[in-house]
């Protein structure tokens, strides 16, 4: 008996002495049935021993088809390795292999379009909550599209620690169960851009998205630092950082340090966006911070990725006849004008008087995947309604004329509405509006010179101006709402009154 306990006792202290063999871990993203962005080298990081040096892989077998790459790094003192793959080609079947003292293998791996997902509660709105929601996951069954989902958190800084991310999801096949709960604008827009572009690439789906949330928490610290009227908001974050605070959804920076800096650096072809509900109260203020949020994500990636947002559909606000909306509609418009590679969906069709959250969500995604493929994969294809180019004035008549007119001008179910003109006296009536060619004629007999015009000026605009596609084998988009002036926004911050001073002066 003392011979046995003897044996034991060695070989227990053996193991204890015998060093210890950490597991390899790649990066949660990385994951089963995911999706590589195709024609690109593709970063692949994660954890191990420090020193340890890691393998990465990627295999393809198919029939009459087969393909192998790979490559390996050392990871440094603390543990982090990063490789990047060389660039594949679109398709499925592929196995990618993690090997250092232990193997990840990872399969059903598909190669193809990879597009990030973000926005506040209409980005966020389920397939199972939008309209059809049977009919639509009866139809998703499509192992070529793959969805992946970031769930709701914060942080007072930007989460580096891959295993602090027990919010990550994993890939998964798109069917009538995982799509259920998934965002229905981001379905959607995968679904059309899946079945449109040549040669059936896969498309995989990250989404990340909070409802009710601000532009602001979606930007991180350092780009609102670096601007001087959006400092306030960094120096908000800092604030919150510094008394280690439990941040909400509407802190500074709290977003983008917990669901989107943690996607960094993996490889996607853009963005989708569908937010500013909570901004629209500071509408003037959204023209530079929607812009620098832009410019902030494709810093942080390295790459002047196509970024499409969705125009705000029509909503009373609390005041249908209000404008901050159109305020704001106007701030996401000038950002397509302002940056490169900046496009978006008008769906001013596509609202609800009384309901925040319009339910036709199918639209909208099918509209975003449009300006994909006009603008990104530059296919011939009408991707964007008409937009207000330039007015020139004729006697008492505006002429405004438009780009992206596609096949000319049309007037939807009834005469032009929504147009309204002013003189010098600024005071704005509304008016008569007639095609003629591609051009629009708007009048009013209470206006004898025009000094102005506006469309779709409201929060709940009520317009049926559209283009019409060359060759009527898709759907007609409708005008963005603008002006042609530059007054003073309602939403603009007021001016401080000077400060009183006593008859001394003091």
């Amino acid at each position: 008996m003392r011979l046995v306990r003897a044996v034991l006792l060695v070989a227990v202290v053996g193991w204890a002495a015998a060093p210890a063999r950490a597991d390899v871990k790649p990066h949660p993203l990385f994951t089963d049935n995911m999706v590589l962005q195709q024609g690109v080298a593709c970063p692949v990081w994660g954890k191990a021993d420090p020193g340890e040096q890691v393998q990465v892989s990627i295999e393809r077998k198919t029939v009459g088809e087969g393909s192998a790459a790979g490559t390996s790094a050392q990871a440094d003192p603390d543990g982090n390795w990063k490789v990047a793959l060389p660039a594949q080609k679109a398709g499925t079947g592929y196995t990618l292999t993690v090997k250092g003292k232990t193997t990840v293998e990872f399969k059903n791996v598909a190669v193809g379009e990879v597009w990030v997902c973000s926005g506040q509660s209409n980005m966020e709105w389920s397939v199972n909550a939008s309209t059809d929601p049977e009919k639509v996951k009866a139809g998703a069954k499509n192992p070529l599209v793959r969805l992946f989902t970031v769930q709701k958190r914060t942080a007072t800084a930007p989460i580096t620690d891959q295993g602090d991310l027990k919010h990550f999801s994993k890939w998964d096949e798109c069917g009538p169960e995982t799509v259920a709960g998934f965002s229905a604008v981001a379905y959607h827009f995968g679904n059309h851009l899946q079945k449109n572009l040549p040669g059936n690439v896969p498309v995989g789906l990250i989404h990340t998205s909070w409802g009710g949330t601000p532009a602001e928490a979606w930007t991180s610290t350092g780009a609102l630092d670096a601007v001087p009227e959006l400092k306030y908001y960094a120096d908000a974050a800092r604030k919150a950082e510094g008394a280690k605070q439990a941040v909400g959804p509407h802190t500074p920076a709290s977003l983008y340090n917990a669901m989107i800096h943690p996607l960094l650096p993996f490889a996607i072809k853009g963005a989708i966006w569908y937010q500013g509900e909570s901004n629209a109260g500071k509408a003037s203020e959204y023209r530079t911070l929607f812009t620098t949020m832009i410019e902030d994500w494709r810093k942080k990636w390295g790459n002047e990725f196509p970024f499409l947002c969705v125009q705000l559909a029509p909503w009373h606000a609390g005041d249908a006849d209000g404008v901050s909306w159109a305020e704001l509609r106007e701030a996401q418009l000038l950002a397509t004008q302002k940056l490169k590679n900046v496009g978006m969906a008008v769906i001013t069709d596509v609202g609800d008087l009384y309901d925040i959250h319009p339910r036709d969500k199918t639209t909208v995604g099918n509209r975003l995947g449009l300006y994909a493929r006009g603008m990104t994969y530059g296919q011939k294809v009408v991707h964007s309604g008409p937009v207000y180019k330039a007015m020139k004035v004729d006697d008492d008549k505006a002429v405004l004329s438009f780009d992206h007119v596609g096949g000319g001008l049309q007037a939807r179910y009834q005469t032009l509405n929504g147009f309204e003109v002013c003189g010098e006296d600024h005071e704005f009536y509304p008016a008569k509006a007639v095609i003629a060619g591609e051009t629009v004629v708007v009048s009013s007999a209470k206006v004898k010179k025009p000094v102005a015009v506006r469309f779709g000026w409201k929060n709940y605009p009520v317009v049926n101006l559209f283009n019409k596609t060359a060759d009527g084998k898709q759907t007609a988009l409708p005008a963005t709402p603008f002006r042609t002036d530059d007054f003073p926004l309602t939403t603009a911050p007021k001016p401080t009154p000077p400060k009183k001073t006593n008859a001394t002066g003091g």
